[in-house]
């Protein structure tokens, strides 16, 4: 038989050559130098570790209680490395990969596997070799197979992850997760007796922008916790707490802090009990953006150098907009008349397109650059190496976020 080898189908992405060897690249370098000085001519994924920090900062003082960083959201590890200078300490894994990541970076990170439905050999990798505790379930299925792994340890803890009606959030998440009322009254009643800590989680959807929708869903789990009459010691909130794009701004982090508090105070949970989140797109957002260059302009379409099978997968038919600027590093703005453009990425789909608007000089054409942002999330991590376009880059730099979420730095005074 021959020898199984691991193959990861994309290739890492590349580090920008460091432009001023004597300064660090993310104190001396802006985007507008590095594609000056480099005419990159494949993508460049522009990292603001100085934004993850601070985005990071806010959430942990906003956030009454353990805030742990949903890892798919961006895994490159110079973001994580941020987030940690930030007082990230718990980590949101959903697969052996995230959590061999996070335990080889940080030997004191608090693991959470919160992925309802996990193979036997993750299990036990994740107990027995990285220290998880925390696991997250949503059926009778699963609690059994988790003991069984586990070799019916007695220092889990178990969290029935409870399912949500479909809401108003831009990514529904409803139809996947989540134990019905009844179902989760069973699985913590259950859980109860084998486990010396359980909890309960929920998740009201991705870019969620009615706080609202925190205290209906906290209503929902807090008659589950009524019927199953039972002490919980965890109780997660989930995600989906939004940022700006072009067109939407949510509200200030702030009320959908308050909208929390307010439901959380309702249940009357024991002075013990740890109330936790799974923020992914709110903290690394706005502290990333993409380098592209136009290859060709064919009227109010131009063709670039990555698109929906690279970092712009949600900018196809998802429909997100984002912001965006031309960088032409041989001339100075013309004060050319904005228009909107659509994109066409590199390959030979024609569902590789982006329709926008993508606000830019009506002057663009081949050879200009465009820097795209607030791809900090989602971006990096659903690349692909679809019909070979595969090739990248990463430069850590020094600029503010192309665009800012209402509650967290005012990024004009930090800048």
């Amino acid at each position: 038989m021959g020898h199984i080898r691991f193959r990861s189908a994309v290739s890492p992405l590349r580090r920008a050559a460091v432009l001023d060897a004597a300064a660090p690249a993310a104190q001396s370098v802006t985007v507008d130098r590095l594609v000056a000085e480099r005419r990159p001519v494949d993508p460049v994924h522009c990292l603001r570790p100085a934004v993850f920090a601070e985005q990071a900062r806010h959430f942990v003082r906003a956030f009454p209680g353990d805030v742990l960083y949903a890892v798919k959201c961006n895994p490159e590890p110079a973001v994580l490395r941020a987030l940690y200078e930030g007082g990230i300490r718990h980590f949101d894994a959903a697969s052996p990969g995230e959590i061999r990541l996070i335990r080889q970076l940080f030997s004191d990170a608090v693991i959470h596997y919160m992925h309802p439905v996990k193979s036997r050999t993750a299990i036990r990798e994740a107990y027995f070799q990285y220290g998880v505790r925390d696991f997250v379930l949503d059926s009778a299925e699963e609690l059994v197979k988790l003991f069984q792994e586990t070799d019916n340890a007695t220092d889990l803890g178990l969290i029935v992850r409870l399912a949500l009606p479909k809401g108003s959030a831009v990514y529904d998440l409803s139809g996947k997760f989540g134990a019905a009322e009844a179902e989760a009254v069973g699985l913590l009643r259950a859980a109860r007796l084998m486990a010396p800590r359980i909890g309960l989680s929920f998740h009201v959807g991705s870019q969620m922008l009615d706080p609202a929708a925190y205290e209906a869903a906290l209503a929902r789990a807090g008659a589950v916790l009524q019927q199953a009459d039972v002490v919980i010691d965890m109780l997660d909130v989930g995600g989906g707490f939004p940022v700006s794009y072009p067109g939407v701004t949510p509200p200030p982090l702030a009320d959908f802090m308050a909208a929390i508090e307010r439901g959380v105070a309702r249940l009357a949970l024991p002075a013990h009990c740890r109330l936790w989140c799974e923020p992914g797109r709110a903290l690394v957002a706005p502290g990333a953006s993409l380098v592209v260059q136009v290859l060709l302009r064919r009227g109010d379409m131009l063709f670039v150098n990555d698109g929906v099978y690279g970092a712009l997968s949600d900018a196809g038919a998802p429909g997100f907009r984002f912001p965006c600027r031309l960088i032409r590093p041989d001339g100075a703005d013309d004060g050319a008349a904005l228009k909107g453009f659509g994109l066409f990425g590199p390959t030979c789909d024609s569902a590789d397109r982006m329709a926008g608007p993508f606000e830019l000089p009506n002057d663009i054409g081949e050879g200009d650059w465009i820097e795209i942002g607030q791809l900090g999330a989602y971006g990096s991590a659903l690349r692909t190496a679809f019909n070979g376009f595969d090739r990248a880059e990463v430069a850590e730099v020094a600029d503010a976020p192309m665009l800012a979420t209402p509650g967290y730095a005012d990024w004009a005074m930090v800048a």
